[in-house]
């Protein structure tokens, strides 16, 4: 892949990418930002994404999170607090601030009598970026486009699109690349090239925002993750640290005969008998080793003949902290 021009930060950029104090939103009642009764969608949010990192921000459906991209994207006021990108104030030094970030958004917007080509160099055009200057073709490789640059947008497929907007985002040369639900409706192979695009740009130096509702995918691609709910920050940590929190693992041991019951001296254990031939633990891997648990049932007279173990994941935590069993909200 060849690398965009220009798109890793300087070695003397701040620490962080993107840094949040304080941030609110309220939707008046009439429709005015601020207006007493009206609906607070961000409440006191702080955080700060590292740069470099690929930083995912979760939550169920309305928890606040497109609110928080379009305020730093500049479609929407903030209520109050304060946001900088890459050091610059979105309100202060709003054009420098707009110029460190690209946004991949949700919808399909591409103008399908257009070529990917020419839909490039009009946005690279919305930037002021010289012609001398753009690196169409580069951006286009980068995303695996480069062999589509002069067909038209109708004639790509619904993974290729999505490349494209990556595309768009980037044709500035941006720092900070936020993707909001770009893996929406695509299908496993193509969110997988899409993934391995994004990655190598993340490798690069670039800063990667990510919402989404695959937890599996967030588990997977994000270093950190913060998670939002009802417009609050709830949890914000490295994903290790934040799986870690739950501190359970599920083991189950298929035996080689059917048994009655649980025998009596595996009470002191949590667990479960399951079609009277599997045994389901579930314990703290912090207190109780596996080790032990299989010693307890070979020492109860049992053959063990499968193993297979769980440990926690996102979804998990996920489910403990905003009480959705998805983040869609569902």
């Amino acid at each position: 892949m060849t690398p965009t021009h220009s798109t890793a930060p300087p070695d003397n950029a701040p620490d962080f990418a993107i840094e949040i104090e304080g941030l609110c939103k309220t939707y008046g009642a009439n429709g005015g930002a601020g207006s007493k009764g009206g609906n607070e969608a961000l409440k006191d949010v702080s955080l700060r994404v590292p740069r470099g990192s690929f930083f995912g921000l979760l939550g169920p459906n309305g928890a606040g999170k497109s609110t928080l991209i379009n305020i730093l994207a500049g479609l929407v006021i903030k209520t109050s607090g304060a946001a900088r990108i890459c050091g610059h104030d979105i309100e202060r030094d709003m054009r420098n601030a707009r110029r460190s970030i690209g946004v991949v958004p949700q919808e399909l917007n591409i103008d399908p009598y257009f070529t990917p080509r020419e839909l490039l160099e009009v946005q690279a055009g919305f930037y002021g970026v010289k012609k001398s200057d753009r690196r169409t073709t580069e951006v286009l490789d980068a995303v695996g486009l480069a062999d589509k640059a002069d067909a038209y947008a109708r004639s790509l497929s619904g993974g290729m699109r999505r490349r494209l907007l990556v595309a768009k985002a980037m044709v500035h040369s941006p720092p900070v690349l936020i993707l909001d639900e770009p893996s929406a409706g695509v299908d496993v192979d193509l969110r997988r090239q899409l993934w391995d695009r994004v990655g190598e740009m993340n490798r690069q130096g670039i800063t990667v925002l990510l919402t989404t509702h695959y937890l599996e995918e967030a588990q997977a691609l994000c270093d950190t993750i913060a998670i939002i709910d009802h417009g609050r920050l709830i949890a914000c940590e490295a994903t290790e640290g934040l799986i870690g929190r739950l501190d359970t693992k599920e083991m189950t041991i298929t035996l080689d005969r059917d048994i009655d019951a649980v025998p009596e001296t595996l009470s002191p254990y949590d667990v479960e008998l399951n079609n009277g031939q599997a045994l389901t633990f579930s314990y703290p891997p912090s207190k109780i080793n596996s080790g032990e648990i299989l010693a307890a049932v070979q020492a109860a007279g049992l053959t063990i003949i499968d193993i297979n173990t769980r440990e926690a994941e996102l979804e998990d935590i996920f489910l403990q902290l905003t009480g959705h069993p998805d983040p869609a909200g569902k």
